[in-house]
């Protein structure tokens, strides 16, 4: 497969994962999910926005980027696999990389170290 259309795959993956958990809504609060989708830089993310009575809400729930190409997992602050749901879209785990866990740590997740 040719890089750009990998990466394409990889793009689109990236969009349908995250427009899934997207369509999950807060149970209370006036919580706004939104998708942001940076193809440009190949940065992705799902943020929450918005009031629970007078608390403010906001926060980055998932972040992916693509570098070097492979999907780099930033922050999965959810209790979704977001690995497993990259595999099984027919993406490789040696082309999945945990970025929140440290390098030295990775060698063990089954998935890409760098």
């Amino acid at each position: 497969m040719a890089d750009l259309e990998k990466i394409e795959k990889y793009r689109v993956s990236i969009r349908q994962i995250l427009e899934q958990y997207a369509r999950y809504k807060p149970s209370h609060g006036n919580i706004e999910i939104q998708t942001i989708f940076d193809t440009e830089h190949d940065h992705y993310q799902v943020v929450a926005i918005g009031w629970d009575e007078k608390e403010r809400v906001y926060g980055c729930s998932i972040h992916l980027d693509i570098k070097d190409r492979k999907i780099w997992i930033q922050v999965n602050n959810t209790e979704w696999d977001i690995g497993q749901a990259l595999i099984d879209l027919n993406i490789p785990k040696e082309d999945i990389v945990i970025g929140f866990q440290p390098p030295y740590l990775r060698r063990y997740s089954g998935y890409a170290v760098v």
